[in-house]
């Protein structure tokens, strides 16, 4: 399987939209007042829905940067409130968190290959080919 995309709720689109195009995603579909895509610079998608209410979310949505401390930086000039500044965590990322519009919990961070081969990780056959887990 192939994450394909991640949805999440919104109570104001306008105000959700602009607020993930402040982070740098590319807004590719425009549905108002009820859906928005967007597009990181790898290709993946990313979603936001029209709700009457959103529930507390249970995840937490990561968007990978290789500028981290830079780009909370930027986005803080922006208006854009963190909940934590870049902190080096002990499985070896960086991380900020930060919530949308909606409440939705995001974590901007730096994993660099520990993102995908960390020295914990579950050795099988088919490692390199797509089915890590």
């Amino acid at each position: 399987m192939k994450l394909n995309q991640v949805t999440v709720g919104c109570l104001d689109y306008d105000t959700s939209v602009q607020f993930y195009q402040t982070l740098g995603l590319v807004q590719i579909v425009d549905a108002p007042p009820r859906y928005a895509r967007f597009e990181t610079d790898n290709g993946e998608t990313f979603s936001i829905h029209k709700e009457d209410q959103v529930h507390e979310p249970s995840g937490m949505i990561y968007f990978e940067t290789d500028t981290l401390d830079a780009d909370v930086a930027a986005l803080e000039a922006k208006g854009i409130a963190f909940d934590t500044q870049p902190t080096n965590q002990s499985w070896g990322w960086r991380e900020a968190r930060l919530r949308d519009p909606a409440g939705n919990a995001l974590c901007l961070f730096y994993g660099g290959d520990n993102r995908r081969f960390p020295p914990w990780r579950i050795s099988n056959s088919n490692q390199g080919k797509g089915n890590e887990k």
